[in-house]
């Protein structure tokens, strides 16, 4: 007899609908699997967590937040929607359980997301992040212009005069990017996406670069304070002179796919990507 999956448990307990999933299903999972590891508070190291899967409870933010955490660490995940859009948390709370079924007795289907590797350098030192989603820089409070020197790889790129800058994964091109003009790119792909934020200009418009080219980003006037947002979650200001540069992380994450078609299904349903399923015209 095959020896059951070991997983490690993740939510949310201070969220109303992430606890009471987990109450709901918690005890039925254990009955099929072996739990190595409950966290509901975010105080467990996921980057050094050993299992076959991790199932979290929660919603795109967790899954965000869990892709940072693990820092590289391959188990795959499965998200669980207990939130509003559940675009990368694909599972249907309500398919929860014949989901898991399947997965006991299949072989895991797995989507490899690439992240990037975002560094801060200015006169305190270095600081680096990890973003599944993307690394934004942006003015704060104050309505001015920010200007943005970039660089692709060695080679001087442009100027960005506007309200700021999104460096968007494949992920999350269907994020903030989106939002702001930048194309939709599918999830699978290496690549990234350079998109301006209402920048002064006519001619600028968003760009797709190869993921093996560092992009460059120095802030060369400062209007007011300027802020640099990872996956919406994380924030550091930038000083003038302040130097971002945002790379391909050396390991992507892994997210567990519910079925085929589900990344289509999802823009079409959730993202609103009209159109008809029929090969007739109207």
């Amino acid at each position: 007899m095959n020896k059951p999956r070991t997983i490690v448990l993740v939510g949310d307990a201070r969220k109303e609908r992430s606890a009471a999933a987990i109450a709901a299903h918690e005890t039925w999972l254990r009955r099929r699997f072996r739990v190595v590891l409950r966290d509901l508070d975010g105080s467990a190291d996921l980057s050094r967590a050993k299992a076959d899967l991790i199932v979290l409870f929660g919603g795109d933010g967790s899954i965000l937040s869990v892709a940072r955490r693990l820092a590289g660490n391959a188990i795959p995940v499965l998200g669980v929607n207990t939130g509003r859009l559940g675009f990368l948390a694909e599972v249907p709370l309500d398919s929860f359980r014949s989901s898991m079924e399947h997965l006991g007795k299949s072989p895991l289907r797995t989507s490899d997301r690439m992240m990037f590797e975002v560094e801060v350098a200015g006169p305190g030192g270095k600081k680096r992040l990890l973003a599944l989603n993307d690394a934004v820089i942006a003015r704060g409070s104050v309505s001015r212009m920010v200007h943005l020197r970039l660089t692709v790889g060695e080679e001087p790129f442009t100027l960005v005069s506007g309200d700021g800058l999104i460096l968007a994964t494949p992920s999350g091109s269907t994020a903030h990017s989106m939002a702001a003009g930048g194309p939709i790119v599918f999830p699978e792909l290496e690549a990234m996406i350079i998109t301006p934020i209402c920048p002064h200009s006519l001619s600028m418009r968003p760009i797709v670069l190869p993921a093996h080219r560092a992009v460059g980003v120095e802030l060369v006037r400062r209007n007011g304070d300027v802020m640099l947002t990872v996956d919406g979650q994380e924030v550091l200001p930038i000083g003038e002179g302040d130097a971002v540069t945002v790379r391909r992380a050396k390991k992507p994450f892994r997210l567990v796919h519910p079925g085929p078609g589900a990344w289509f299904a999802a823009l079409r349903d959730k993202m609103g990507f009209a159109g008809a399923l029929t090969p007739k015209l109207p």
